[in-house]
């Protein structure tokens, strides 16, 4: 499992550097058919993950890919689900706030997750067997993956003592999202503090410790959430899809997910 660490943390920091060479030139944005913007450096790092990921002969579910049918896709016991750009809004708008995201689902359960930063060469990692690390900039180029995993810090929630820190979306920040902070700070006689920020950082700020709630009442896709569910769920954190009422899954027939919160 640690080998499939490794290639994932290399696709990651290598998709990323492309990431962030495009980011400082004058790129052109389509719109798909969904109306989500795409750019240039969403098919480059797509392109880059790929290639690395193929070599482990195990499936892959990208955002950019073609979607498999799920007649084919449910005999997979296994399967690599990518957003090679995560927080393309973010990306468009230049303030750095935007990810790779790479994890490994197994029987519908993300087990392995890793999501990068590129614009802070920061990489948050977290499987099983070694717990939920963080790993921040390096000056020139990025060490070995070895060196990443043994260097980095690991990192754990914290359970709210005073104030209750939300996070939420950047970009897609709706009237649910605030009613559900205000029925909060009903409940609970606590203050609320909610913070914005883009992409799968969400889950990354909950998984340190520097938020303790992330609610999402608004439409995402299996890749957009993929990583940061595997990062909490090894640091003990529930995603709870709000449906259900149990753990999110993955490689679902439909790949859009239902509402969720992750809670520590």
């Amino acid at each position: 499992m640690k080998t499939l660490l490794n290639v994932a943390i290399r696709s990651a920091i290598e998709a990323g550097n492309e990431i962030i060479k495009i980011y400082n030139t004058d790129f052109n944005v389509e719109m798909k058919e969904d109306d989500s913007p795409l750019t240039i450096a969403d098919k480059k790092a797509n392109h880059i993950i790929n290639q690395h990921l193929s070599l482990t002969d195990i499936p892959i579910i990208s955002e950019e890919n073609k979607q498999i049918d799920y007649e084919i896709r449910k005999n997979w016991n296994r399967c690599w689900i990518v957003d090679p750009l995560d927080g393309t809004k973010e990306f468009i708008k230049r303030n750095g706030e935007f990810t790779v995201n790479i994890a490994l689902v197994e029987n519908e359960i993300p087990i392995l997750g890793v999501i990068y930063v590129p614009l802070t060469k920061t990489i948050y990692f977290g499987l099983k067997e070694l717990g939920v690390s963080k790993k921040e900039s390096w000056t020139f180029e990025a060490p070995s993956t070895e060196k990443i995993i043994e260097n980095a810090k690991i990192i754990r929630p914290v359970s709210p003592s005073g104030s209750i820190k939300i996070v939420g979306s950047r970009s897609h920040l709706n009237l649910e999202t605030k009613e559900y902070v205000e029925n909060l700070k009903i409940e609970t006689r606590k203050k609320v503090e909610l913070v914005s920020i883009g992409s799968s950082l969400k889950f990354c700020l909950v998984a340190e410790g520097k938020a303790h709630i992330y609610p999402r009442f608004a439409p995402t896709m299996e890749w957009d959430t993929a990583a940061g569910d595997a990062i909490c769920r090894v640091a003990g954190i529930g995603v709870i899809d709000q449906q259900t009422q149990k753990p999110m899954i993955y490689n679902k027939p439909n790949l859009l997910n239902n509402h969720f919160l992750v809670s520590v």
